[in-house]
């Protein structure tokens, strides 16, 4: 979140940014926000002040009571002291909340070069990338190819779980963990630091790394417990380290974690009801890293350019989208997608997301660094590496063959104890 100091200090960039967004409600906000904030300080100021008079009486009757004086006055100045200070606490303590209400909801600045724009298409394609194969034969939907060749199970899934949920089998089982490792090999190299995180948070931990609203619209509760289901690890990674002082010598530290995700969204009809693309369970590999201020746009770049490299070696024909105003969220200042060409549909899909969130994860965490005995709030990137179900989709359809089965990317041959080809037995 934004700093109370930063939008005192600031209002009119505040206000800007919120115009440029198109959030014209929390334009008001500010105005409200900060007279709360002078309300606070003042009846802060007021308590505090109650409090050390209290004391004083308190000194005074021990000294009254040595010189043999009437302490009466004293003492009824005294029983009426913690009523007033009790009202003014209480006074404070809601002024306290609303102004954190305000700022856990007021979004990101965004950077300078984020575009303002009513819905997806003002997105700005920045680059494409691969060669975009012509098929002499009609495509086949991925859950037919899956289906056909008996490599996954919608129907059961569908019957046990409900929709949204997938069976995946043999060689396309063996291709979604391969993927996965071909992903991690690549970053560690890289010098990123895997990590395993685990599945559920608690509601505080969640609260310092995303809106507020996914907590309705995405994601899942655990029923008479204070835990969610995580819906990327990147939320779990960023958590790990709250309430920590880095020394900027440790910094950056870079993570990748290959997890289970969980969400809500699902897609209301034709392909992305039924398939891989849009579900409520899969599986992702997640770029995350703490740095500091001067470091987080340079680093921004370096993630999307590492899963730009895992679908160039897979050979997947791929543009990067910068967001618009309307495609950004809450939470970061800029944000890329890359989206890999689905051939059938003859459309680019998401299937990576990578944000500069620069300090406002780390100010709800309190993640700081330690430079020049000055304590700074690090700041926050995550991108994803690679999302199998989205890429295994991609895969299914650009990789198809006129007999009906699908050749494998020479680069994961090797993980598949090589297996070429996904429905070839002989």
């Amino acid at each position: 979140m934004l700093t109370i100091k930063f939008i005192r200090e600031n209002p009119d960039i505040v206000k800007k940014d919120l115009k440029k967004r198109n959030d014209l409600e929390k334009v008001k906000w500010v105005d409200d926000l900060l007279k709360k904030d002078e309300q606070y300080r003042k009846l802060l100021q007021k308590e505090q002040e109650l409090r050390h008079k209290r004391n004083q009486i308190s000194d005074e009757i021990n000294q009254l009571k040595k010189q043999g004086k009437d302490i009466k006055q004293k003492i009824k100045e005294a029983k009426e002291l913690p009523e007033k200070v009790r009202e003014l606490t209480n006074k404070v303590e809601e002024l306290k909340g609303g102004i954190i209400n305000y700022l856990m909801r007021i979004p990101n600045i965004l950077h300078d070069s984020v575009l303002k724009g009513k819905d997806e298409k003002d997105n700005k394609v920045l680059r494409k990338q691969g060669i975009i194969k012509k098929f002499d034969f009609k495509l086949k939907t991925h859950e037919d190819v899956i289906e056909s060749l008996n490599l996954g199970n919608f129907e059961s899934a569908a019957n046990v779980s409900g929709k949204g949920f997938y069976y995946l089998l043999g060689d396309l089982a063996l291709m979604e963990t391969a993927l996965q490792k071909f992903a991690l090999d690549i970053l560690e190299k890289k010098g990123f630091i895997s990590v395993q995180v685990p599945l559920m948070l608690r509601r505080k931990a969640y609260e310092g790394v995303t809106d507020l609203k996914d907590f309705e619209t995405m994601m899942y509760k655990v029923d008479n417990e204070d835990l969610y289901l995580i819906a990327t690890s990147e939320h779990a990674i960023a958590a790990m380290n709250s309430n920590k002082l880095f020394d900027e010598s440790q910094l950056p530290v870079k993570y990748v974690s290959a997890s289970p995700c969980f969400r809500k969204e699902i897609g209301s009809h034709g392909v992305d009801e039924r398939g891989l693309f849009r579900v409520h369970q899969f599986n992702k590999v997640e770029q995350f890293v703490f740095c500091k201020e001067e470091e987080s746009w340079k680093l921004f770049e370096e993630l999307i350019k590492n899963a730009e490299e895992i679908f160039k070696k897979l050979k997947l024909p791929y543009r990067v989208v910068s967001m618009c105003t309307a495609d950004i969220g809450v939470v970061a200042a800029k944000k890329y997608d890359l989206e890999v060409y689905m051939p059938r549909e003859k459309e680019y899909k998401e299937v990576v997301s990578c944000s500069n969130c620069t300090a406002y994860q780390s100010t709800r965490l309190n993640i700081k660094y330690q430079k020049d005995k000055e304590k700074h709030y690090a700041h926050t990137i995550n991108s994803t590496a690679i999302a199998t179900s989205r890429t295994l989709r991609a895969i299914l359809e650009n990789y198809q063959q006129k007999d009906g089965t699908v050749k494998v990317p020479d680069v994961l041959i090797p993980y598949m104890n090589g297996v070429k080809v996904l429905g070839n037995k002989k």
